[in-house]
Order: C-alpha cells, then sequence, then structure tokens
C-alpha cells in the first residue's frame, strides 16, 4: 500500500508545521520505537509469523465485543503462493482461534491441504478473494459487524466519517462508504461491488446496513485500522447526539487533516499502533501462537 496517501513530504500545513518524513521515529523520543517492522529469512518464516498475528487480532477483537454469530473474517494474502490467502474457519469464536485453526483457500474457493480442513464463511470468501484481486498491495482485510460501525452504517446518505478528531484523521482521504447493500454477500458480484468501492487506495470502508472493512500491507496494521474506524464510528456517534439544536461539528482543517494523516498513517506507524493490544493478548492467553 503507498505510504501517506494524501500528503507530500517537506511541506507546511496552516499552522506551519513541517510535514517529516513518516514512521516510527517520529513519535520515538530519546531511543528506538520498542515496535519495529519484521524482518524474515524467509517466505515460510513470515507465513508462520502472519498466522500467530492472525490469530492474535481475532483475541483483541474478541476482547472488544466485535463478534456476532458467525458473521466477521480476517484474512492474509499467504506470503509463499500470493494467489491464495489465509481466513478464519467458519463457526469458531474469535477468542477461541489459534494459528493452526487458520484455513488456507486459493481464489477458486478451494480448501488447500497445508492448513485447516473446515468449512469457511461463504460471504467472508466473497469479499476477501475480491478484494485481494482488486488490491494487490493489500496484505491483510478485517470486516465484522462490530456495534458502532453496524449503527453509523445505517445514516442517511451513506455518510463517511468528519474529521473531528486528531485520531480519525488517520482516515482523512482514504476511507470510502459502500451503499449499494445487496444482502449477505453470497454472490461473487457482491464481493466485487464492494472491492471496487473500496478504491486503489482506501484504508477502510463503511458498508451501508452492514458494518466495516479495513485493510492494510500487515495484518497489525488492518487490525489496528479496524479498532480505529469502530472507535471512530463511536465517537462521532456520541458527539453527534450531544450537539445541541443548530449547532454543528468544530471540523479539522483540510491541511492540518492532511498534516495528521501524514505522520500516523504510514504502514510503520500503523503496525506500530496494534502492538499493545496483541502484547496483553500475549499476556492473557498466549496460546493463540500455537
Amino acid at each position: 500500500m503507498p505510504e501517506s496517501t494524501t500528503s507530500p513530504p517537506h511541506t507546511c500545513n496552516s499552522v506551519k508545521y513541517k510535514f517529516q518524513d513518516g514512521g516510527s521515529q517520529v513519535i520515538a523520543k530519546g531511543g528506538v520505537h520498542p515496535y519495529q517492522l519484521p524482518v524474515f529469512a524467509n517466505k515460510l518464516e513470515e507465513r508462520e509469523w502472519s498466522k500467530q498475528h492472525m490469530a492474535g487480532a481475532f483475541r483483541v477483537f474478541a476482547r472488544k465485543g466485535y463478534t456476532e454469530g458467525t458473521a466477521g473474517h480476517i484474512s492474509i494474502r499467504d506470503p509463499v503462493d500470493p494467489s491464495t490467502f489465509w481466513i478464519n474457519p467458519l463457526g469458531k469464536h474469535f477468542g477461541l482461534i489459534k494459528a493452526s485453526d487458520l484455513v488456507h483457500v486459493d481464489h477458486n474457493g478451494a480448501i488447500l491441504p497445508d492448513g485447516n480442513q473446515c468449512a469457511i464463511n461463504a460471504a467472508g470468501f466473497a469479499i476477501h478473494s475480491a478484494v485481494h484481486k482488486h488490491r494487490p498491495d493489500v496484505h491483510a482485510a478485517c470486516h465484522t459487524h462490530s456495534t458502532y460501525g453496524k449503527a453509523w452504517s445505517c445514516m442517511p446518505g451513506g455518510k463517511q466519517l468528519a474529521m473531528i478528531n486528531q485520531d480519525v484523521c488517520t482516515f482523512y482521504k482514504s476511507h470510502s462508504v459502500y451503499e449499494d447493500f445487496g444482502g449477505v454477500a453470497l454472490e461473487a458480484e457482491e464481493g466485487e461491488k464492494i472491492a471496487q468501492a473500496l478504491g486503489p487506495v482506501g484504508k477502510g470502508m463503511i458498508l451501508s446496513n452492514h458494518g466495516l472493512l479495513t485493510v492494510g500491507s500487515t495484518v497489525d496494521e488492518a487490525a489496528y485500522l479496524f479498532t480505529l474506524l469502530e472507535k471512530s464510528c463511536q465517537v462521532q456517534l456520541v458527539a453527534q447526539a450531544a450537539l445541541l439544536p443548530g449547532e454543528k461539528f468544530k471540523l479539522i482543517d483540510d491541511e492540518v487533516a492532511r498534516y495528521c494523516e501524514h505522520h500516523d498513517g504510514s504502514h510503520e506507524m500503523l503496525y506500530t499502533e496494534f502492538q499493545p493490544d496483541l502484547e496483553m493478548e500475549l499476556y492473557f492467553n498466549d496460546d493463540f501462537m500455537q
């Protein structure tokens, strides 16, 4: 995925702060940032790491309450064979998923022999297969029917989120709304339309009357973006409910929003932001690594 989607480096915003080179070093003062993007000896090692972090993402999602029956999925593009991907088995609670539970599937829907031999969610396959085909830069995608994402997704007019705080600016000019809800995504066409609505550089999307979807260059990035998009929906709903009649949001200036997105929206920065939640899951129960 492209680094920052909106800002050229070394320009100034409306309050005269300079755009610096992106990356975690921007926020690490007095030492090296404790979380660095990993470097792998080979693609098999990368595959194992990716599956473990994907399982960890499910544990984080479970703790945050993003479950809804058998709905919801995370996928990762296979580093060894990028024309295939890994996804969660049908009906397994997010809070119980381990790396060994993940299912390896090709774009025809065939369950491959080196993963868990288990059925997968047909709607999940339709969405994730289309996203991975349309966006070669995407290595992971997350979609669930989370509470505040669903609540925001039914707002009239298919609204994007407003830039009302620093955190939501990570999605400045890089999230979209899929308005043409066609029911449960059992048809390949629905998955294709969702993938096209995500666009060539989108980090996330609000699926009208449905939920949220985020993507990333690592599963950590995609998972953090999902938690951020869900929280941003929650905050905007709360802020909107608090407005008095005739009042409007105080919006962040476009140049300031671009500045925030540039510094907070890089692959490295988004990867690092997920690590505290993952570290907590390792502390509580690290069996998802198995």
